[in-house]
């Protein structure tokens, strides 16, 4: 178990979409960006330009600034943000921010956009983009691809022991009500729209609901459900399944899997009344000088054997047909959420930004978690 599999998605809170409203507030843009893309060159000396790439720690080969040194002649810098709210944070001072592709989650990427800071997607230039699967290009928070390229997908639901819980659970309200002898052995995510997550599907409701009284009712089950918790955990919770400290824990498909490496009795279900579908995309930042070089990065990402390095190393799915033909059968038998087909995540309901509104979530997630 290496290190970098603990940062990915630890503190993706909401409440950095706070942050993204003010952007949108404060940028020139609208939904499609506000302003024309840029005029690029398809035969420009990429050995001439050099590029700085922002990610999460350990989530793209160790080796990336040589496969792309060797592929395009082209530098590259490679920088880490542990979370969502720090890239933003870097990407929406009006100042350089210097750089040129940067990882984000979806409705970040659909900020980023609506305030005009991205340059639209130039498909002449990433011919990979052809290797996604069609479910990809229909995201929510940018159908088309016009300004961003989905890197994982995935989804969220139940972690479990399957030796210490029976039945096994199907239903959210298997963790936000549990059965008492769990009393006290439950784990949930803190992230606001995750926490918010259980209730909402429990309930029936939208993962992108706005709506007054339903988030009253959100708030109210899931301020019943804390008394059967052992705590909110977003990082170690695989490893309390692992001691049996814990038996149940909401969790993300991907960091499930890390559970699984080390016990093959950690399961994973995605519950009867529905998830969400989260996703990790590169986008290319409208401030870039090199975007030719920028593109000819996120095209090298999409190469089918560069693409499915993150789903031997980081155990999550990439919405890359090619690459998802190299991934070993035996490692989808291992863990069985990477063999989830896209036509099955497609089920889950994307995460949009809600801009002003994302303050409901923050609010939400304020109360539950600061309740007695």
């Amino acid at each position: 178990m290496t290190a970098h599999r603990f940062t990915r998605r630890a503190l993706v809170s909401a409440g950095g979409l706070l942050a993204a409203t003010t952007l949108v507030a404060c940028g020139s843009g609208g939904t499609d960006g506000g302003s024309e893309a840029a005029s690029l060159d398809s035969n420009a000396d990429l050995s001439k330009q050099s590029i700085t790439v922002s990610n999460w720690s350990g989530y793209m080969p160790k080796d990336v600034a040589k496969r792309f040194k060797t592929a395009t002649g082209s530098s590259l810098t490679a920088t880490e943000h542990a979370t969502n709210e720090e890239i933003m944070a870097k990407l929406t001072t009006g100042a350089d921010s210097g750089i040129d592709v940067a990882f984000v989650s979806g409705q970040y990427a659909q900020a980023l956009n609506d305030a005009g800071l991205l340059e639209p997607i130039h498909r002449d230039l990433v011919p990979n983009i052809d290797n996604l699967y069609p479910q990809a290009t229909q995201l929510a928070f940018d159908k088309g691809n016009k300004y961003s390229v989905p890197y994982t997908w995935g989804t969220t639901g139940i972690c479990y022991r399957s030796d210490l819980v029976k039945p096994a659970p199907t239903s959210w309200n298997d963790i936000l009500s549990p059965d008492p002898k769990y009393d006290g052995k439950v784990t949930m995510l803190s992230t606001e729209r995750w926490l918010a997550l259980p209730a909402q599907k429990a309930l029936g409701y939208s993962v992108n609901t706005t709506d007054d009284a339903e988030l009253a009712e959100m708030k109210a089950k899931l301020s019943d459900a804390k008394k059967h918790l052992l705590g909110y955990d977003n990082t170690t919770f695989y490893e309390k399944l692992v001691s049996g400290e814990a038996v149940m824990t909401e969790a993300w498909d991907g960091w499930c899997g890390y559970g699984m490496a080390e016990n093959p009795k950690i399961k994973f279900v995605v519950p009867k009344e529905g998830s969400d579908l989260w996703s990790d995309t590169m986008v290319v930042l409208k401030g870039s000088k090199n975007k030719e070089a920028a593109f000819a990065f996120v095209n090298m990402m999409l190469d089918p054997k560069v693409h499915s390095w993150v789903v031997d190393n980081v155990y999550y799915n990439v919405p890359n047909k090619a690459a998802e033909a190299l991934v070993a059968d035996s490692l989808k038998k291992q863990f069985p959420q990477l063999a989830v087909s896209p036509d099955d995540l497609a089920k889950g309901e994307v995460l949009v930004d809600l801009g002003e509104d994302s303050t409901k979530y923050t609010d939400l997630t304020t109360d539950v978690t600061a309740s007695s």
